[in-house]
């Protein structure tokens, strides 16, 4: 009698719990309308490599992994003592030069008025032919001389120019705002020309990278508008465009949840931010995505 009763009390629980599972199935929430598509993953952005234009030696390295910069800001020094001597002595090249142009258009001006006067002299038969022929050729030769001059003047600011350019490259700045993710140069470090110093993640061109099953992305085209959650501001929505869907599908990766557990295939689609306002969204965020692929579908958040 003990085992039927226990019996009879396992069917009973059984019973209630089929039951209480379908109530459940059919009253949880199905997901979104028909018109929206859910997703989610990590906020990332796109690396700016902080270079060198010119080789040389590390003085200074200001910024360390994780620091916030602003752009323009110093990111780092290179050794400026070789073009600093250089570029003074290009600027005492360029005054030498300036002055011998100003000693050979006083010259070649000498030259012309001399040549003019021997001229109206000749005609006058006040002088020998060969007398004006001198002064005429003496007149051509002081052109040349200020021709030379002045190319020699140019070649000099040219060479000032490009050692003004060096000095100014010897200090590396943000080209963007963002973060520093990399930090790969230390002080003292010798660099070649080209070598990156640290990385920065540009806060202004932030990503959602998102997966959508494979029975879903017939549904995603590119330009449709999306917008981004996040747990950091529950009350905020952001806007952002489809701009890249992958081409080829891949198997979920282990770090992303999707709703039905079923799908094994899904693509990778790049939800890029239209503005982040004061830059308050960071790499590395996690964020719920809806993407609206029927124009008359009222937005809607994101329900798992």
């Amino acid at each position: 009698m003990q085992k039927k009763n226990l019996l009879t009390a396992a069917i009973v629980v059984a019973v209630v719990a089929a039951l209480g599972y379908g109530w459940w199935q059919a009253t949880r929430d199905k997901g979104l309308p028909e018109g929206l598509v859910q997703a989610n993953g990590r906020l990332e952005g796109d690396a700016i490599r902080v270079a060198t234009k010119y080789g040389g030696r590390l003085v200074e390295v200001n910024v360390h992994e994780g620091d916030r910069v602003q752009p323009k800001q110093v990111i780092a020094t290179l050794s400026a003592d070789e073009i600093n001597a250089r570029l003074a002595a290009s600027r005492a090249g360029v005054e030498a030069a300036r002055a011998q142009v100003e000693r050979a258009t006083a010259a070649y001006a000498q030259a012309k008025r001399d040549a003019g006067r021997y001229a109206e002299l000749l005609s006058r038969g006040s002088v020998a032919r060969i007398q004006a022929e001198q002064a005429t050729l003496a007149a051509l030769s002081a052109q040349t001389q200020l021709a030379q001059a002045v190319e020699q003047m140019h070649q000099a600011e040219a060479a000032q120019t490009e050692a003004a350019t060096v000095q100014r490259e010897q200090t590396l700045r943000a080209p963007a705002g963002g973060v520093i993710t990399q930090r790969l140069r230390e002080p003292g470090d010798v660099v070649a020309a080209g070598a990156a110093v640290a990385e920065i993640v540009d806060f202004d061109r932030l990503y959602l990278k998102v997966y959508i099953p494979e029975n879903q992305i017939g549904r995603v085209r590119l330009g449709l508008p999306a917008r981004i959650y996040t747990d950091a501001f529950p009350e905020s929505s952001f806007e952002a465009t489809v701009t890249s869907i992958a081409s080829r599908a891949e198997f979920t990766p282990k770090e992303v949840q999707t709703p039905d557990e079923r799908v094994k295939l899904v693509y990778a689609v790049k939800l890029s931010l239209k503005v982040n306002p004061d830059l308050k969204l960071t790499p590395g965020l996690p964020a719920d995505a809806v993407i609206r692929w029927k124009n008359d579908v009222a937005w809607q958040k994101p329900r798992w």
